[in-house]
């Protein structure tokens, strides 16, 4: 009876019975001394650069989110990282810091807005898809687009979406519960057939209009032609004096990195990836 008692108390410091949040002590102190200590960062601090390389090394593991097959929970894991928890984090920190935000529960709604379609905690409203994923937060003031008709933006992604859906089983959550696959269809519907200029992987190169189109800190979509995704990796822009990188959790070395080579060349080494889409951290709405 005894140890069943001190089960229940563990389940209940992990999950918050009113956000259905997921985290753990560590979690927190480390988003609230990050965002604390960001104050005392200089007012044109790039907060996306900075909150990106307070993880570099932290562990890259895949489907962290899926753990729990029960229900679906605000997971909220800063000891293991994948590519797109690892953006979502740094985007969370970076909006609550601008806004001069210190608490863990105010990360915690953010990160919740972030990742779900109307900030609600459903497994068919989380945002698997980073087109969706775009136009969501787009729709919520947190990314601006970075497109153009001209250079480098010399080519045209029409999307079409149905790799979940014909791929049940490599998802635990969609797998154990076989009632939310037409949440997952009507997302995937949503935005099959639209179109979006982007730039194709010859033209990611060190000239002087790529320096110019993509700004440190903004968040790089790659792009894939393998059937049924849109995009197949993610992560955030790094210029050096070589090129453009990417700091991305990687699986390739198993942590959080900026990637030695230049973007270029790590893409050339994918065949299946065509290009990039970028977004941006938007601009507080003055008052």
């Amino acid at each position: 009876m005894k140890t069943r008692t001190i089960v229940i108390l563990l389940l209940c410091m992990m999950f918050s019975v009113g956000a259905s949040a997921y985290q753990s002590k560590k979690d927190m102190e480390r988003i609230e001394r990050l965002l604390v200590e960001a104050t005392k960062l200089p007012k044109d601090s790039n907060l996306m650069l900075h909150f990106g390389k307070q993880f570099l090394g932290v562990p890259y593991v895949a489907h962290t989110l899926d753990r729990n097959t029960v229900e679906e929970t605000l997971t909220i894991n800063t000891s293991e990282l994948d590519c797109t928890t690892f953006v979502e984090n740094v985007l969370a920190l970076t909006l609550c810091a601008k806004r001069g935000e210190t608490k863990f529960s105010d990360f915690e709604n953010q990160l919740q807005q972030i990742r779900y379609r109307n900030g609600k905690v459903e497994y068919t409203r989380r945002l698997h898809y980073f087109t969706f994923w775009i136009e969501d937060n787009v729709r919520m003031g947190y990314v601006t687009k970075v497109e153009s008709q001209y250079m480098p933006f010399t080519a045209v992604q029409r999307v079409k979406v149905d790799y979940m859906t014909k791929h049940v089983k490599d998802y635990a959550m969609l797998s154990a519960h076989p009632e939310w696959l037409g949440g997952i269809k009507e997302m995937e519907s949503i935005i099959t057939g639209n179109f979006f200029r982007y730039i194709p992987k010859k033209n990611i190169n060190n000239s002087n209009i790529l320096r110019q189109t993509i700004k440190d800190g903004d968040i790089i979509a790659i792009l894939t032609k393998k059937k049924g995704l849109d995009t197949s990796h993610i992560g955030i822009a790094v210029w050096q004096k070589d090129g453009l990188h990417l700091m991305n959790a990687s699986s390739i070395h198993k942590k959080v990195v900026i990637e030695p080579m230049v973007l270029q060349k790590y893409m050339d080494k994918h065949p299946s990836q065509i290009g990039i889409r970028l977004c941006r951290v938007a601009e507080l709405k003055k008052n």
